[in-house]
């Protein structure tokens, strides 16, 4: 289980066959990769930013990870979440869920980005032809989280 937040992109490709082939128990591997949209709230994008607290966020992801071995059979999880200024098409986050069986890896998969969406400390700022805006957290993030809630 590995958590990383960094500057640089990423290679999906590698960090899958990494995770696919680290264990023979491994029979299904769901990933997710978000990237920075042009378009946001009828606005072009042209770049955004991404801001955190270091050693908060981190403990947060983790705190995700944790969350999702309990309620789900799965042999490795791997969050690769970026930060700094990006531009339309970057990737921006990549989450990684290993379990034996599919089932088992895509409720972990979307249980994942659901409360990573709210719970991890991440600040958004796009930048627009008109200007700098910081991008406000959206009703529909917070009904997907709610769903998992017990």
């Amino acid at each position: 289980m590995t958590v990383r937040v960094q500057i640089d992109d990423f290679d999906v490709g590698a960090e899958l066959n990494a995770m696919r082939l680290s264990n023979l128990n491994i029979g299904a591997v769901v990933s997710f990769i978000g990237q920075v949209r042009d378009l946001n709230d009828g606005e072009n994008v042209t770049a955004m930013n991404l801001e955190h607290y270091p050693s908060m966020t981190e403990k947060s992801l983790e705190g995700i990870l944790a969350q999702a071995k309990k309620r789900w059979a799965i042999e490795d999880a791997l969050i690769v979440h970026r930060v700094g200024e990006l531009k339309p098409l970057d990737q921006i986050v990549l989450v990684l869920v290993a379990s034996a069986h599919r089932k088992d890896a895509f409720a972990a998969c979307e249980f994942m980005m659901d409360f990573l969406k709210t719970e991890a400390p991440f600040w958004k700022k796009e930048q627009t032809p008109s200007g700098e805006r910081w991008v406000e957290a959206k009703d529909s993030d917070d009904q997907a989280k709610s769903r998992w809630q017990q």
